[in-house]
């Protein structure tokens, strides 16, 4: 085959049966971890076939032309194809803590997102923690990123305090580089006071 073009978002699972010959190639699409399906089209010399909609799929014997084949309900999909879902990577969760004015103390709204994200380390057994400082465009580049650096480092500490293992934790600050909502100089944005943690 020369190749298979995939449109995200998707997910696309892949299976060879070698049970008999000549070899057969089975392409499912299903939805990602949001819901969201795009489509697959499955190339090669002797044609193409595009399947657009959640366990459509296509397969392909040997050199011959990619066929539209019965779509496939998640019971099938399970029994088909059970050690590829079970070995596919989690997506990382992401989560936004925001803070207030010209602070590294976070809004309280922020504060009670604390606990759902320690549940998320727990049920994920994350080894891999990403916290990113930002500010908003109210002050000069240096001081915004040294607040922004403050407060990635607080919600560092929180997690620590909470039993999170600090060497697993990452910390990072953009400063006000990488705006969630872009403003003019000198604009305050409470989008834009916040630290993204983000679980792998």
């Amino acid at each position: 085959m020369k190749g298979a073009v995939i449109i995200v978002p998707c997910l696309v699972m892949l299976l060879m049966l070698t049970a008999c010959s000549p070899q057969k190639n089975i392409f499912v699409l299903l939805p990602d971890q949001d819901g969201n399906v795009g489509s697959i089209e499955v190339t090669n010399d002797k044609g193409s076939s595009v399947v657009d909609k959640p366990g459509e799929s296509v397969t392909v014997a040997g050199n011959s032309k990619p066929q539209a084949a019965p779509a496939m309900n998640m019971e099938q999909i399970r029994a088909t194809f059970g050690e590829a879902l079970a070995a596919e990577p989690l997506q990382p969760l992401s989560f936004l803590l925001y803070f207030k004015t010209d602070s590294f103390k976070l809004t309280n709204d922020s504060a009670a997102l604390l606990q759902p994200i320690l549940d998320a380390i727990n049920k994920t057994q994350s080894r891999d923690i990403s916290v990113i400082g930002h500010a908003d465009r109210a002050g000069s580049k240096e001081y915004n990123l040294t607040l922004s650096t403050k407060r990635a480092q607080t919600v560092r500490d929180l997690l620590v305090e909470k039993g999170v293992d600090a060497t697993i934790i990452q910390v990072s600050s953009h400063g006000e580089g990488n705006p969630l909502v872009p403003t003019a100089d000198n604009v305050k944005e409470p989008r834009n006071r916040r630290v993204e943690v983000i679980i792998r």
